[in-house]
């Protein structure tokens, strides 16, 4: 029952109980038929004795018009009728006693009381109202029903606005920042509802602080940067020339990627996927690495994914970069297929957990020759992608894969 929904945890809750009440209801009604059934014979029993036990006293006409009156029966005075009721009656009951014979005779909801003794002979029509006792208790059963239909309905809607709120927290967990949630009753529901709206409030500020900072940092970052790159054309060449070129372009390229991991990590951004082919993946990753290739071999099937194209091209490349830069021999090699992207080099293992390695400008303590968000944004780019990504490492080998099927 954990992954039931509440309104579909009710429904059967009160389904059973319902079911419950008509099963108790039926056999309510079907004991009290056999009950009534077993008075009625007592009473019977009761009027006869009465009645065959005095016929020999001679009770006055007044005697025994209030006799019937008090025991609600009448006497059935033709003989026609007596002999019809005789005739097609049904014997519901029929007992002998010192005082005589009784017969219960029943034609539809009418019963008849027809007693003999010696001669004697008298029929009674029971006049008594049989229907008061299933009546209460139709009654009671209709308003136990009403207060039922009446909780239920209480009950659902009560509970109906965390619908709404569910649908509306779905879209924010889609991206979509501009939800209100609107709930005027102070109850339990509607404290959660301001404290999501509460929370959807500071998370937008935030949001909308982090974008506003990044944007002035790399904004102020370009100026700098583009206003040295120039003055280093003006040095002779030189080493410290290649070393200052190789700085600025390398702080340029870090610029460009703050600027795509503000993007691909907003709610909004979809990728763009399309056919594409491995080898033009690895090739695009190398263009953008900037880099000697002597050092990186290459191992592929000529397989074609669905992916962005754009996106696992970085990926693979700040993969290729951390091999290369954090390698014994400065290589690496790339083994793809159809499954799985995997990238080796040789060197001692992680200090730490992979999950370590995945928050931004996080490095080994004796590595230094990046800024710690290769793997930020790998791990970035393949939650978007709906890949995964795994480490392990064998054979003196340090192996970063991408799963490209995660089902």
């Amino acid at each position: 029952m954990r992954n039931v929904s509440v309104i579909t945890f009710i429904n059967i809750l009160f389904a059973l109980v319902l079911s419950l009440l008509v099963t108790a209801l039926f056999f309510f009604i079907s004991w009290d038929k056999e009950r009534q059934k077993r008075d009625e014979i007592s009473r019977y029993q009761l009027i006869s004795n009465a009645l065959l036990s005095t016929a020999q006293l001679n009770p006055t006409k007044d005697e025994i018009e209030k006799f019937y009156k008090n025991s609600k029966v009448k006497p059935v005075a033709i003989n026609a009728n007596r002999l019809l009721i005789l005739s097609r009656g049904k014997v519901i009951f029929e007992g002998e006693s010192v005082y005589g014979r009784m017969q219960i005779f029943a034609i539809g909801d009418n019963h008849y009381i027809y007693l003999q003794r010696y001669g004697y002979n008298l029929m009674l029509k029971d006049i008594k109202s049989n229907n008061i006792r299933i009546k209460v208790t139709i009654l009671i059963a209709i308003l136990v029903a009403f207060l039922f239909i009446f909780l239920y309905i209480a009950i659902t809607r009560k509970i109906s606005p965390l619908k709404k709120l569910n649908k509306q927290i779905l879209k924010f967990a889609k991206g979509d920042m501009n939800i209100k949630i609107t709930y005027k009753s102070n109850d339990e529901i509607g404290q959660i509802a301001q404290s999501f709206d509460n929370a959807i409030y500071h998370i937008k500020t935030l949001l909308e602080s982090k974008n506003l900072f990044m944007r002035n940092m790399m904004h102020e970052l370009k100026t700098p940067i583009t206003k040295g790159r120039i003055a280093v054309e003006m040095i002779e060449d030189g080493n410290n020339k290649k070393t200052l070129i190789k700085a600025f372009e390398r702080m340029n390229e870090l610029i460009k990627e703050l600027a795509y991991i503000e993007r691909i990590t907003t709610r909004s951004f979809k990728p763009q996927l399309k056919e594409v082919n491995i080898n033009d993946i690895i090739e695009n990753s190398l263009k953008l690495l900037l880099c000697n290739r002597d050092r990186i071999f290459v191992e592929t099937e000529n397989e074609t994914i669905i992916t962005d194209a754009k996106l696992l091209s970085l990926a693979l490349k700040n993969l290729i970069d951390n091999a290369i830069k954090y390698s014994e021999d400065f290589s690496t090699t790339i083994i793809t297929d159809s499954k799985s992207i995997k990238v080796l080099s040789k060197g001692r293992s992680l200090e730490h957990p992979l999950e370590y390695y995945l928050e931004p400008f996080t490095q080994e303590e004796k590595r230094q020759r990046g800024f710690g968000l290769g793997l930020y944004i790998v791990n970035n780019i393949v939650k978007r992608l709906d890949y995964r990504l795994n480490y392990r490492y064998k054979n003196g080998h340090n192996i970063f894969e991408i799963i490209l099927i995660t089902k």
